[in-house]
């Protein structure tokens, strides 16, 4: 299960050896790493997360989780996803001892230093970044609530014990029992003036939040979101042109297929990170054309002026797009 030699195209990954492999919830695992050298995990903030290599040329994210009391662990929790890449797959295959790589902690989901109220909304195994923010808020004694939605009990990870951290400010919201999904908007409606959001789950979730808080004209930049889908083709998606201003380049990007996957392999030299539409790394200027969007980085009205896409995940709705590149 380990990987043997350092990647070759990243010389500065981490080599990390399991130290745990626990079973937390159904089917989500835990596992706590440490630096194969003995040296100290590199420093990082709440909502960071690691990247880890599940396969040759493939990366997967997953958020460091920081509780209270506790050093700077490398501590993650997957889900595992039968349906998926197989990246899931090889994370709940490792026990004690394996050895796998990791980039350097990265984070696209920080914590504002502020110190007005928080409100934690997750979705899921969307809890894990959000540990660490109530662990640093908790720590500074700033005002917070966190808000764990999970289709049942088995498939809560952490919410007794967050419960028992964070006594008074964890509420558990479970879709079996409560008979549907968390009303977002009811949480957004109750949000004091000043609150900053987090929201961190399944696109649905993230959307349904995000239209709410629209709804009450709050500022964007009190609204912060982590996606934890995959992106997935939608029926009817058509192929479409993408020209780079700079050189007049077209290529042309199938269904299935992202405008980084393509202009990648044309050999189009470009900066992105989570792959999944909600970090902002590739956000790109559009100079013509009509883009469909796809993340849940850009606010209503960025969408409606049509000047910005997330090439990791949006597609176009006219034939091409010119893009700032």
């Amino acid at each position: 299960m380990s990987h043997p030699g350092q990647p070759g195209d990243d010389a500065q990954a981490i080599a990390l050896e399991v130290v745990t492999a626990t079973e937390i919830a159904d089917p989500i695992r835990e596992l706590v790493l440490r630096p194969v050298n003995g040296a100290a995990l590199p420093a990082f903030t709440p909502g960071a997360h690691l990247r880890f290599q599940v396969a040759d040329g493939q990366w997967n994210a997953y958020s460091l989780i920081t509780l209270p009391g506790e050093a700077a662990t490398c501590r993650i929790a997957v889900r595992r996803e039968d349906a998926g890449a197989g990246g899931s797959r090889f994370m709940h295959g490792l026990k004690p001892g394996d050895r796998v790589w990791a980039q350097p902690p990265r984070n696209d989901f920080a914590l504002d230093d502020g110190a007005g109220p928080a409100l934690l909304i997750a979705g899921g195994i969307g809890l894990t970044p959000l540990i660490s923010m109530a662990t640093d808020l908790a720590a500074r004694g700033r005002d917070f609530r966190l808000v764990l939605a999970a289709r049942n009990r088995a498939a809560a990870a952490y919410a007794d014990r967050l419960a028992d951290l964070f006594p008074g400010r964890v509420t558990l919201h479970l879709d079996d029992v409560a008979g549907g999904p968390l009303p977002v908007a009811a949480l957004i409606a109750d949000a004091a003036p000043g609150t900053h959001v987090y929201v961190c789950g399944p696109r649905p979730m993230i959307e349904a939040t995000r239209a709410a808080w629209a709804a009450r004209a709050l500022p964007d930049a009190q609204f912060h979101t982590e996606l934890f889908d995959a992106p997935q083709a939608e029926a009817g998606d058509q192929p479409f042109e993408v020209e780079i201003a700079s050189t007049g380049q077209v290529f042309t990007v199938p269904p299935g297929k992202t405008i980084i996957e393509v202009l990648e392999s044309g050999g189009v030299d470009l900066v992105y990170d989570c792959q999944r539409g909600d970090c902002g790394i590739c956000q790109t200027g559009v100079l013509e054309g009509i883009p469909d969007h796809r993340d849940v980085v850009l606010s209503p009205a960025e969408r409606e002026a049509g000047t910005l896409i997330h090439i990791c995940v949006s597609r176009a709705k006219s034939p091409r797009l010119k893009l700032d590149l």
